[in-house]
């Protein structure tokens, strides 16, 4: 499995880091996101945010992969992806609606080309490789960069996207974010594969995998592939290990399935005190400067908050809007019908 920088914040592979500046940019984008999902929680008990599925101590895996692409690229994110898109450049105002049933948060910004969050398991993975074929049909250099699950790899759509992509050499890159868990279901129950990376051998294509709370390792390892497919080398499945320390959602009960031993020793892995130790050890990184970090990133964060709660209450004939670019005849009849019923 590729590191870079171990448990304790110690670099293993010196040769292979990417640059200072880049290291801070990563350490930014995960202490970002993290406050993101912190903050979700808390917003969830108020009653100010509906259900929402937390990636807390997958930060690595989201932002060190979401990072190497450019506002060019696709990203189709799963439900767990709100870091991912974060990082991509989805405004959190947006965000806070989308996870609010907001219809303010329903559509995607035009300056970007992220999908709505996929709620049905691994049916992101096909429309990655159309979107992937069609950048290159276009004639651009433009990569598809999709997420799944390690539960998630166990459907049909998975296998589909793989043998697909790697039949046509699609300019795509899979993340297979192995978090240990299927809701309730432990990967080492789901599957007796213990390297998932390997399921890449199947379709010709090239598996890596990487320690998913490494977030240099992930970033070089991302970069490599997404490089690749620009080069017209074809797709990549990436096996990111980590680990879902957080509920499957805010509305679920972890102890009813998960002991102490399942989780012990993750805590330690933690990705963004890895990063940190690391950066303060270089001297990359002060007190001081981390806190002035945390002051901007906690400012942005409640200006998008404000922002959100200033979003108008939705009407009922939102709900037929961003569905299709064009309204089909069976949507004008609907969205009628709630007007009449319910007025505009």
């Amino acid at each position: 499995m590729f590191q870079l920088i171990d448990a304790e914040g110690a670099a293993t592979a010196p040769d292979r880091l990417p640059s200072p500046e880049t290291q801070l940019m990563l350490y930014r984008h995960m202490r970002r996101i993290r406050h993101f999902d912190e903050r979700a929680w808390v917003l969830y008990r108020q009653g100010k945010m509906g259900v929402f599925p937390p990636f807390g101590g997958m930060e690595a895996a989201q932002a060190g992969t979401a990072a190497t692409l450019t506002p060019d690229d696709w990203l189709f994110p799963s439900y767990r992806e709100t870091g991912a898109a974060l990082t991509y450049g989805l405004p959190i105002k947006q965000s806070i609606a989308y996870w609010r049933s907001s219809p303010h948060g329903w559509y995607m910004p035009d300056h970007l080309k992220v999908t709505p969050f996929y709620i049905p398991i691994a049916t992101q993975y096909p429309h990655a490789v159309g979107a992937a074929l069609a950048e290159r049909n276009r004639g651009t250099q433009n990569i598809a960069m999709t997420y799944i699950g390690d539960g998630g790899s166990s459907e049909g759509d998975f296998h589909e996207a793989l043998n697909f992509a790697g039949a046509l050499n699609a300019p795509c890159v899979f993340i297979l974010n192995n978090n240990g868990w299927a809701i309730s279901v432990p990967t080492r129950t789901q599957t007796r594969a213990r390297d998932l990376s390997k399921r890449a051998d199947g379709y010709g294509i090239p598996g890596v995998r990487v320690d998913g709370n490494d977030i240099l390792a992930v970033y070089v390892v991302a970069s490599e592939a997404v490089e690749r497919a620009r080069r017209g080398e074809g797709p990549t499945l990436i096996e990111t290990v980590t680990y879902r320390v957080k509920a499957h959602t805010v509305a679920d009960d972890p102890s009813r399935y998960r002991t102490d031993e399942d989780n012990a020793g993750w805590d330690a892995k933690d990705p963004v005190k890895r990063l940190r130790t690391y950066l303060l050890a270089q001297g990359t990184l002060t007190e001081e400067s981390d806190a002035a970090l945390l002051r901007e990133i906690e400012q942005e964060f409640e200006q998008a908050l404000r922002d959100a709660d200033e979003f108008p209450e939705p009407k009922p004939s939102e709900i037929m809007d961003h569905v299709f670019a064009v309204p089909t005849p069976q949507q004008e009849q609907q969205r009628a019908v709630i007007l009449e019923e319910y007025g505009a």
